[in-house]
């Protein structure tokens, strides 16, 4: 059950609205369920309809018009309050929701029980899922009604009506969520075939173009790159003091741009929380860039996979964060993940890209909550998504699209942490998102995980058959525990393989498998041998994808025999045969 609540300034207006057919005709028999002393004329009821509107009106103005004499009546002057249950709730009767009226303008101030100077009110149902409060801000003694923070207030009250009616428990916010379209906005959206309204592309494209930026320069560049109007808040001494944007397509009624502030699409999309993003990684860019540029020129792999392996890296750090690190330090790497997502969805191959984006929409609302994010902990993601951008667009194959899989693997986990997290502070919304934005990624994984782990899988078959079941010796004296799911999984050659790769470069495969299961849980994994496919390759530093020269077209026995694990196996007589393993 939510509410929504609106000030105005004509009683007529509102009035006329409740009882009126609707926008669309979707009001039906419209009448009044309760009211301030249960004896106000009910327009639906009447014989005589005008008349009784008229004079419904007139008692709800009656004390506007006498402090109006006096020079104390507020502006605007209406408050209206609409409550509205959750779909699938069952249908309520007009004594529950006379009820629930009169808790909420109790709640909020509007008129405290057993208070006689509260204000004038009444409840109109004219559908079975809501209920509209109509009231007027003046109290019997004339002094304005004392309602401040009355969303809060009366959001509080409908989760205890909630509990006591038996009625679906609503996830509520805390007031850190960007701003909603007004309702004329989305009509006028949908009178000009948009998809979205111009305030949430607006925010969207805000959102990516800081994502990886570095300073105001670059940001203001990228705003500029996409298309959007720019309007620059300058004081006298020349400093930048506050920045609006606009769709060029998006005109008012006088055929000038609609422009809306950052701190209007989204709390974190201000100039001065932009330049706190700005203020906590400016020292170490440098440096950073210097880095990354030198390991650009001196390794084979491409830009946007190396990008993307090193993103999995400071995702697997910000995890560590999230679950042991402090509130400010955990919120900063949450807020920073978020750009990581925005980063990919703008740079990943087309059959991945619709999902991250969502992924990263659904995301948004997870990177923000009151407990403040200590920004100089983001660095290391924020340089990832930054990476991610200057790395270019990434190829939907080759090691381009395996280490895709590879990073959206572990963000998968770190919006489940997140998600956690978030549920530990009580920021229901918040979780919500973060859980919605693992389902997205989901989604992208298989597509993006689908060739690589096929060409993984192909190589498992291909294993000699002493090898394999060496490697199957391994897992079940390593994780004895997790042993016959990993041997059942359509994924468990894919890890064969990924072990046999990991031991012909150098290192101990039992070692590698022990600690990658002990990372972190994998009870929420789809696939338990993919994502040890995805930590093995991460912390080895094994090609995500499989090389070419180790194509099974042509699997040659002496490849996998240079290694301790083969000096076992040459002594069974299969082990010469390569034979394919069934």
């Amino acid at each position: 059950m939510i509410a929504k609540i609106s000030s105005g300034q004509s009683t007529a207006g509102l009035i006329r609205y409740l009882y009126g057919p609707g926008r669309a005709n979707e009001h039906t028999d419209p009448h009044l369920v309760a009211s301030w002393d249960d004896f106000a004329p009910d327009p639906g009821r009447a014989d005589d309809f005008d008349a009784a509107k008229k004079l419904l009106v007139a008692d709800l103005d009656l004390r506007v018009k006498q402090a109006r004499r006096l020079g104390r009546a507020p502006e605007r002057h209406v408050w209206h309050c609409s409550v509205r249950a959750a779909p699938g709730d069952r249908h309520l009767t007009d004594a529950e929701w006379a009820d629930i009226a009169r808790r909420v303008v109790a709640a909020t101030g509007i008129a405290p029980e057993g208070d006689p100077d509260g204000c004038r009110w009444v409840a109109v149902r004219h559908a079975d899922d809501h209920v509209h409060i109509a009231a007027t801000k003046v109290r019997g003694d004339l002094r304005p009604a004392r309602h401040w923070n009355d969303y809060l207030t009366a959001d509080k009250e409908l989760a205890a009506i909630e509990t006591e009616y038996g009625l679906q428990q609503v996830v509520r916010g805390d007031r850190t969520a960007a701003k909603r379209p007004t309702n004329a906005e989305r009509r006028k959206a949908e009178r000009q075939h948009r998809e979205r309204t111009p305030r949430e592309e607006l925010r969207e494209t805000v959102r990516r173009s800081v994502t990886g930026a570095t300073n105001e320069a670059e940001f203001f560049g990228r705003l500029a790159a996409a298309g959007l109007l720019i309007r620059q808040r300058i004081a006298p001494s020349g400093d930048l003091l506050g920045y609006t944007v606009a769709l060029p397509g998006d005109r008012n009624k006088d055929s000038e741009p609609v422009f809306y502030s950052g701190s209007k699409l989204a709390p974190d999309l201000s100039l001065p929380r932009i330049r706190q993003r700005f203020a906590s990684d400016a020292e170490n860019t440098v440096q950073t860039d210097k880095e990354h540029g030198g390991q650009a020129a001196q390794s084979p792999v491409s830009r946007p996979a190396s990008a993307r392996r090193s993103a999995a890296h400071a995702a697997w750090t910000a995890m560590l964060v999230i679950d042991q690190g402090d509130d400010g330090a955990a919120a900063a790497e949450i807020a920073a993940a978020g750009e990581v997502l925005d980063a990919l969805s703008k740079t990943s191959a087309a059959h991945t890209r619709q999902e991250l984006r969502e992924a990263a929409r659904a995301f948004e609302r997870a990177s923000r909550s009151h407990i403040r994010a200590e920004r100089l902990h983001d660095r290391a993601l924020r340089h990832a998504a930054r990476d991610i951008i200057y790395g270019g667009p990434a190829l939907g194959r080759g090691e381009d699209g395996a280490t895709t899989a590879m990073v959206i693997d572990m963000l998968i986990f770190l919006a489940i942490a997140s998600a956690n997290w978030h549920g530990k502070h009580q920021h229901a919304q918040q979780a919500a998102a973060a859980r919605q934005a693992a389902e997205h990624l989901r989604a992208a994984y298989r597509q993006a995980a689908a060739a690589p782990l096929a060409a993984l899988y192909q190589q498992g078959r291909y294993l000699p058959r002493p090898l394999h079941q060496l490697l199957v010796s391994v897992v079940q004296t390593t994780v004895p525990d997790l042993a016959g799911r990993l041997l059942a999984e359509p994924g468990w050659y894919a890890l064969a393989a990924t072990l046999t790769d990991a031991e012909r470069a150098g290192y101990d495969p039992a070692a590698l498998l022990s600690k990658a299961v002990q990372q972190r849980e994998l009870g929420s994994a789809d696939s338990v041998s993919d994502v040890l496919v995805w930590r093995i390759r991460r912390d080895a530093d094994l090609p995500a994808c499989v090389p070419e020269s180790h194509s099974p077209a042509a699997p040659t026995t002496a490849s996998y025999m240079a290694q301790p694990l083969a000096a076992q196996v040459n002594q069974h007589p299969a082990a010469s045969s390569g034979r394919r393993v069934r």
